[in-house]
């Protein structure tokens, strides 16, 4: 479970400081590259709630397996691309295959709690958390020193023996589902109505402008219509009026997005800027980012076991604010003591608001719809991703400087404050974890 739930983080944060060698070698300028980004974004964004409501139906063997033997080939044909369009081809792979994983573990976490009685598995949440986010800051360091060793290819067939790996331990030991559940509804064309309301305003998020007037046409009256079917719907894919209600799940949702809007701006903005703006080579700026994947490795470490989660919310909050505050002191001759300071201070909000959300959901989702919920956790994260990929082609348009770095640190301050302010206010946060 937990090697399987690296893929997607991996995959996710390697490409940050591939993005301009990508470019170099195919002649493509950011606007195109950044493709690459988003490709990945709206196939796990779409895939995650999807995948994870098949497995509420067909069990989370089946699913897992198919999903990392799909990384498998993403990585393949990511390795062997012939030219851009290929490989965001083979990013959206990625992105499908990637998306099987997290949603099985909760489900199979979920099951197996009821089996025990069990109420909250707090150390093996903390250890997906440290798999999930940990390695996603650790992803540009590594993509760092695999280009520096080989080129931007590695960072694709990479995945070719983690699938493997994958395959063999899951087949070993996840355990076998006998039957498809008769009392879970797939609802096809519900999940097809919303992936294509979905995917149309994440198109025009990419790229907003009176020219696109139609997607978010085609995104609202698709998402009307899936919304009126789910609501006379007998087993629907996703329980509007149970979600509906669920307001602290609800709250969960929208804690995720905002986190990850800054994280993800963060993670790819502060890279290109090492680079572009600071002046450093791609191995450079990746183990420039070490200090933030330590920083989150020791937090999740001395807090992970807690089951309590609003303490650790507003401690990130406070820090993330701090953090994008800081992104105003840096410069095209910032020293390295201070680049450095900086990724350690991020860490901190990086090793506690996804675990955080990720043990708040699994005590307030339905238990049969362990899935699909922890999927629409994920979606909401590459939500954030996506809006933050928009921040900097907005910010970045004429290059990563730092006159574009701090136009974006004023947005992430905002973004971090509203979020730290939905923390302190959700009063349910303190009763998530007492009764474990």
């Amino acid at each position: 479970m937990v090697l399987g739930s690296v893929l997607n983080p991996i995959n996710s944060s390697m490409l940050a400081v591939a993005l301009i060698p990508i470019g170099r070698a195919f002649g493509a300028p950011p606007a195109q590259t950044a493709w690459l980004v988003t490709g990945l974004y709206l196939a796990t964004a779409v895939g995650q709630p999807v995948i994870g409501r098949l497995v509420d139906a067909f069990g989370p063997r089946r699913l897992y397996l198919a999903g990392t033997a799909l990384v498998g080939v993403g990585g393949l044909l990511g390795m062997l691309a012939p030219n851009l369009w290929v490989l965001v081809a083979s990013r959206v792979l990625l992105g499908f295959g990637t998306s099987a994983a997290y949603p099985a573990s909760m489900s199979l976490l979920r099951a197996e709690s009821d089996r025990t009685g069990l109420k909250s598995p707090s150390g093996i949440l903390a250890a997906l958390s440290i798999s999930a986010q940990v390695i996603a800051v650790i992803g540009p360091t590594l993509g760092g020193l695999l280009i520096g060793a080989g080129g931007w290819h590695l960072i694709f067939g990479v995945n070719v023996p983690l699938s493997v790996v994958c395959l063999g331990l899951g087949a070993l030991w996840l355990p076998k589902t006998a039957v498809a559940r008769s009392d879970i509804r797939t609802d096809v064309p519900g999940m097809v109505l919303f992936a294509v309301s979905l995917t149309a305003f994440m198109l025009f998020l990419t790229d907003p402008g009176v020219g696109h007037w139609y997607l978010p046409v085609i995104g609202a009256a698709s998402g009307v219509w899936f919304a009126r079917r789910e609501l006379a719907l007998d087993g629907p894919f996703i329980d509007l009026r149970v979600l509906g209600g669920n307001v602290p799940l609800l709250a969960t949702y929208g804690r995720q997005l905002l986190a990850y809007i800054t994280s993800y701006a963060f993670l790819y903005g502060y890279t290109q800027w090492l680079q572009e703006g600071r002046g450093l080579s791609a191995p450079h700026a990746g183990l420039l980012l070490l200090p933030m994947s330590l920083a989150a490795i020791v937090v999740t470490a001395l807090t992970g076991r807690r089951p309590q989660v609003r303490g650790k919310l507003v401690v990130g909050a406070v820090v993330q604010v701090a953090g994008c505050a800081a992104l105003l002191l840096l410069g095209s001759g910032s020293p390295i003591w201070l680049l450095i300071v900086l990724g350690a201070l991020f860490g901190i909000p990086q090793g506690l608001n996804g675990l955080a959300n990720q043990s708040a959901l699994y005590a307030q989702a339905d238990p049969a719809r362990m899935g699909s919920a922890s999927g629409l956790l994920r979606t909401f994260t590459y939500l954030g991703a996506l809006l933050a990929s928009a921040a900097n082609a907005v910010f970045f348009r004429s290059g990563a400087t730092s006159a574009g770095l701090h136009d974006m640190a004023w947005l992430l301050v905002a973004v971090a404050v509203l979020f730290l302010v939905a923390c302190l206010a959700d009063r349910s946060l303190s009763r998530v974890g007492q009764d474990a």
